[in-house]
């Protein structure tokens, strides 16, 4: 028995590591876990921290193998006891019937933890994502979309995002009612604590449009905990940071330094994501003068020679999935892709030339993670908005200590790239507010 508040599943790892910075900007500790670690030393954790967490590939795995990557998962962190147990999703509710189901998700969750309606908060204001009458927005450069108009999810090339109204989508992906309840039935949180006890819905969208909305929801769902056995949640970092504000009493912290980060050198960036933004991305760092290159069809050789040819030199090199993404299709792709690009970066890095990485792609990092046999991850820096760069720790010591940025497609400037090669030794965190 431990007195863990919070145990989540991260369904990929650039998500899950947003988790980290959250609850670090409410003050709390929190380890997460590169899959499901022995009983021993989860619960070694849950001991030591406020918060534990397991991030995991569920968002990009065919439904049918959903079951075996996040049961196993919820009933080890149920079995910790927590106050709450978070499933944490994508802000833009990334999933389908056939991909990352989040209905399956909600099924498996009813036979562990009990019937119960399912809080589902997938707003995240600071990020640019909003829900409103059960209806979810996101913005993309400076503009706020319906989320099935919203230009890069509405083309996602996995889960294309074709219904904004988050219960309805749900609900395509379950046999189970699927509800909402939308900002005009809230008034105070003992209210909607007590709407939430009331309902019969497998799980229950709820509206936020602002940080304050989130909290007052937080405070409901901790207020609506059963002493008996751990509530379990949906939903993005902005929820994870509203419970933890909710749990401490609304009060933040701003951490000190942190450990030194490596001398300033070359950066190798690998990306599986196809969105515009990571495009821009490249494209802004091409003009900086990095080596921009591309997987081939077949035979990855040459590729790697180059690539360890110009880190070597001091060039910083972006390695894109090029034509290599017409070869398959579906969650095979993902793999198959990831799989390659891990093949990139382990032997740039058993070369020495470096010791910074960049991976793009939500489903691509946690694929690549995993593939090069990452054990945790802890915070390093936090350069920018959500941007987070991570320690990885690792049995094997080409990987262990090398500072990696898990970058969801969307995520961070256009600049970003170049902003993580000049980040200098003993950078101060920024300012986490």
């Amino acid at each position: 028995m431990t007195d863990l508040r919070l145990a989540f599943y991260g369904d990929d790892f650039t998500g899950s590591v947003d988790v980290l910075l959250q609850l670090r900007r409410a003050g709390w500790t929190s380890r997460l876990f590169l899959g499901l670690p022995d009983p021993t030393e989860l619960q070694a954790s849950a001991r030591e921290m406020d918060a534990v967490g397991v991030a995991g590939v569920a968002r990009s795995l065919p439904t049918g193998r959903i079951e075996s990557e996040v049961r196993p998962v919820l009933e080890a962190l149920s079995a910790l006891r927590p106050q709450i147990v978070q499933y944490k999703a994508c802000s833009t509710a990334d999933s389908s019937p056939t991909v990352g189901s989040l209905g399956r998700v909600i099924e498996i969750a009813r036979e562990v933890f009990g019937p119960a309606t399912v809080p589902a908060l997938f707003a995240q204001p600071d990020f640019g994502r909003y829900t409103a009458f059960g209806h979810h927005f996101a913005a993309e450069e400076s503009q706020v979309y319906r989320l099935d108009r919203q230009p890069t999810m509405s083309r996602h090339p996995i889960t294309p995002m074709r219904e904004s109204d988050l219960a309805r989508h749900l609900s395509l992906q379950t046999s189970l009612p699927i509800g909402s309840l939308h900002l005009t039935e809230y008034s105070d949180g003992p209210d909607i604590a007590r709407k939430l006890a009331l309902r019969t819905d497998a799980a229950t969208v709820l509206d936020a449009l602002t940080d304050e909305h989130i909290e007052l929801v937080s405070h409901a769902v901790v207020a609506n905990f059963p002493s008996n056995a751990p509530q379990f949640v949906i939903g993005s970092g902005g929820f994870s940071r509203g419970l933890a504000a909710a749990f401490s009493g609304g009060g933040t912290s701003q951490p000190g330094t942190v450990d030194e980060l490596s001398d300033d050198g070359p950066v190798l960036a690998v990306s599986g994501s196809q969105s515009p933004q990571t495009s821009r991305q490249t494209e802004d760092a091409r003009r900086q003068g990095w080596t921009v290159l591309a997987l081939a069809a077949h035979d990855d050789g040459p590729l790697v020679d180059r690539v360890i040819a110009e880190v070597a030199a001091g060039r910083s090199v972006v390695v894109t999935t090029g034509d290599a993404a017409e070869a398959s299709d579906g969650g095979s792709l993902v793999e198959t892709l990831s799989a390659r690009l891990s093949a990139v970066i382990e032997a740039a890095l058993r070369e020495g030339s470096n010791s910074r990485v960049i991976v793009c792609g939500g489903d691509t990092s946690s694929h690549v993670l995993r593939q090069l046999g990452a054990r945790s991850l802890s915070i390093a820096a936090n350069p920018v908005g959500n941007v987070v760069l991570c320690r990885v720790a690792s049995p094997n010591a080409w990987l262990d200590g090398v500072e990696m940025l898990l970058k969801g497609g969307q995520v961070g400037p256009v600049d970003l790239f170049e902003l993580i090669r000049t980040l200098q030794a003993r950078q101060r965190v920024a300012p986490l507010a």
